[in-house]
């Protein structure tokens, strides 16, 4: 044990001081905020060169509506169409179909639209821009509406057709054991289980990958010859597993700690907590169904609470447990593969059967997320290839406590099957050289005493 333990320390110690992973430790979280940002604030950049539309409509009915946006009143016009500049046209349309025009597109109506919704096409040399095309529709779309309703002759009816439009926006309230009423949103809910699915689904690819590629570095480099001298191959193979989960773990607490001081720097944990008892604006206690509707108007106070009526601990207790199997079940296997083979490129063959196999987890959390209860979410939930990620998309819906413990067990079952499957191929394999093993040989190196 205490050779292990030198393992553990080595692992860790050796990676953790390596710059690589302080750069990426304290950059990832503003990575991902700007590799999200990033996108969003140069797509919504707009070319300052207008580009000219030719509207000809044969009716002379809708080209007034075509305003420019530098002449329109309506400020989600000039938003959409500031890049654009509409100009009538005559003649032929064939005239406008030549590079010497000067045109991003010619917008055609033939009919009036009342009677023939067909009778529109947009003309370009290129592809027509998705902005043009939505303006478009919606000035059109606007008109043809009018026009219709004007043709009924029935008066205010625009008022009436309004008024039997209007939706209805459903409030979901969730009981507690003493019959308090609280608000709770299973948007938030999918949203919190698909992250964490999807988190699990990295670390495990990430760190088991690692696994592997220090496996293969100190077999390559013969460094394992002289460690085997002084260390059994089963202590070197768990002590990487254990050194890299502990440089996985480091991470998440370096992580979640920049994530919430970012949090409070932007001001959301000065948000009132809502999670003490009902009490009115003046302080006072009231019934839960006047918190209720008070609450209905502070929009934040609903998202806080329904965050809060998530099972938070326990989804953050089980992230810990599923991933701790999950990694220890595919990150065996990562150590016995990297043992087993010579070079990178051998490794396809048996990574892509365990990737396949993750894909798939991951599409199952995906298409459980509606239906936590059906039949795929159970049963994926409970085969432990792929229970670290679906019952992950589960918990937040409530999930009885007997299945996750029957899941805890059948996934650390398997892992311990795994661990001891892969220290018997990474105890021959981890000293053999110079020939690419098969899936044949491999079977027989498990036999082996």
């Amino acid at each position: 044990m205490n050779n292990l333990g030198i393992v553990i320390g080595r692992e860790y110690m050796t990676r953790v001081k390596k710059k690589s992973f302080l750069i990426l430790t304290i950059l990832m979280p503003f990575l991902i905020v700007a590799l999200g940002a990033f996108p969003i604030i140069l797509g919504s950049i707009k070319d300052d060169e207008q580009k000219q539309v030719v509207i000809m409509d044969k009716t002379e009915k809708y080209l007034p509506l075509f305003v420019n946006a530098s002449a329109s009143g309506d400020s989600v016009s000039d938003d959409e169409m500031q890049g654009y500049k509409f100009v009538p046209g005559a003649g032929d349309l064939q005239l406008y179909n030549s590079e010497e025009m000067d045109i991003e597109a010619v917008v055609c109506i033939t009919e009036d639209l009342t009677s023939n919704p067909n009778a529109v096409k947009i003309y370009s040399r290129k592809e027509v821009q998705g902005d043009l095309i939505r303006h478009v529709e919606r000035v059109l779309d606007t008109q043809i509406h009018k026009d219709k309703l004007a043709a009924y002759n029935i008066p205010q009816l625009e008022t009436i057709v309004s008024d039997l439009q209007t939706g209805i926006d459903i409030k979901t309230v969730k009981w507690g054991e003493n019959g308090e009423e609280t608000f709770s949103s299973s948007e938030l809910a999918m949203a919190l289980g698909l992250i964490s699915a999807i988190l699990i689904y990295m670390f495990v690819l990430m760190y088991g990958a690692m696994v592997m590629q220090g496996v293969m570095e100190e077999k390559t480099n013969r460094i394992v010859e002289v460690i085997v001298g002084s260390v059994k191959p089963f202590q070197l193979m768990m002590g990487k597993i254990i050194g890299v989960m502990l440089v996985g773990f480091t991470q998440m607490i370096v992580w979640a700690a920049m994530i919430i001081g970012i949090s409070a720097v932007i001001g959301i944990s000065a948000m009132p907590s809502m999670t003490g008892p009902s009490v009115g604006i003046e302080g006072q206690q009231v019934a839960p169904q006047a918190a209720l509707q008070a609450m209905e108007s502070n929009p934040s106070a609903e998202i806080m609470q329904a965050i809060s009526n998530l099972p938070l601990a326990e989804i953050g207790i089980m992230f810990l447990f599923f991933f701790l199997g999950g990694y220890i079940l595919y990150s065996s296997f990562y150590a016995a593969i990297g043992a087993a083979v010579n070079s990178q490129e051998d490794t396809s063959q048996f990574m892509t059967p365990m990737v396949i196999v993750m894909v798939f987890a991951l599409y199952a959390a995906m298409g459980s997320a509606e239906n936590t209860d059906g039949p795929l979410a159970f049963w994926a939930s409970m085969f432990p290839l792929t229970s670290p990620i679906v019952m992950m998309v589960r918990i937040p819906f409530g999930v009885p406590l007997w299945q996750e413990i029957l899941s805890l067990v059948i996934l650390y079952a398997t892992a311990i099957l795994f661990v001891w499957v892969g220290g018997k191929i990474y105890r021959i394999g981890i000293l053999m050289y110079g020939k690419k093993p098969t899936v044949k040989e491999m079977w027989k190196w498990m036999k082996y005493s």
